[in-house]
């Protein structure tokens, strides 16, 4: 199961830097992540100042 990123996205590009796939891009409002590219290593999740990072 993908991570997902929640609207208390900052959009400080941290978590885009740490994943290993390329999964996480720029959204409107937030960063998004690629369901199919993610393969659920949490990388993301560990870097993210404001948490906004969680398992689906």
């Amino acid at each position: 199961m993908a991570h997902v990123i929640t609207d208390e996205c900052i959009m400080c590009g941290t978590c885009e830097g740490e994943c290993p796939t390329s999964a996480i891009s720029a959204g409107d409002s937030a960063y998004v992540i690629d369901a199919d590219a993610c393969i659920d290593c949490g990388a993301c999740a560990d870097v993210c100042p404001v948490d906004a990072i969680q398992p689906a």
